[in-house]
């Protein structure tokens, strides 16, 4: 199984990258192809809005840091997509790489029911974590994001939620996250 594992942390060693980094751990992921990337290491701009994927190619033109990490999530089998919630959102490096996902769509993305150009199958695990420990709090994320990444084309999304956690915590030691982060896994396998 290919997985790419997305980490839209500036944070490198963050709660959502530790979270990440956990689910990769669990049986059945461990054995997998893992190519991850720090969003926050590389040189990219967001969506130009220029259409060229609906006119001209099936894929980006633009050429930066992006366009291997759009290329290996057309290619994987499970996507892992995490983040912080800042000011009540994902990260700007997140938000950058799912525009860019735009050109996942096909130029009829507007009439058609299956509109993505990435394969049957796909599926994506979303991780955000946030300091609030109020799961009601940035819970309109959940939909608003499985929504978008459906769209896309991954016909599973999976949702791991990090509550209450700052700077200084460690999501090893959340029960809550443990246990949702191996009923995800199971999922996936």
């Amino acid at each position: 199984m290919k997985v790419v594992n997305i980490i839209g942390s500036p944070r490198s060693r963050g709660n959502s990258a530790g979270i990440a980094q956990l689910l990769l751990e669990q049986p059945g992921l461990a054995d997998s192809l893992v190519r991850s990337y720090e969003l926050n290491r590389l040189t990219y701009r967001g969506c130009q809005g220029c259409m060229a994927c609906k006119t001209k190619l099936e894929k980006c033109v633009v050429q930066d840091d992006l366009t291997y990490v759009l290329e290996d999530i057309r290619t994987a089998d499970v996507v892992i997509f995490s983040s912080p919630v800042y000011f009540g959102e994902v990260t700007a490096q997140a938000a950058g790489l799912i525009h860019r996902g735009y050109s996942f769509l096909g130029n009829d993305y507007r009439t058609n029911p299956k509109p993505s150009r990435l394969a049957p199958g796909k599926k994506l695990v979303l991780i955000l974590s946030q300091g609030n420990k109020d799961e009601n709090v940035f819970a309109e994320l959940v939909p608003r994001y499985t929504r978008i990444f459906g769209r896309l084309g991954f016909e599973e999304v999976q949702v791991v939620r990090g509550l209450g956690l700052g700077p200084e915590s460690d999501p090893r030691k959340q029960e809550d996250i443990l246990k949702r982060v191996k009923a995800v896994a199971e999922k996936l396998v």
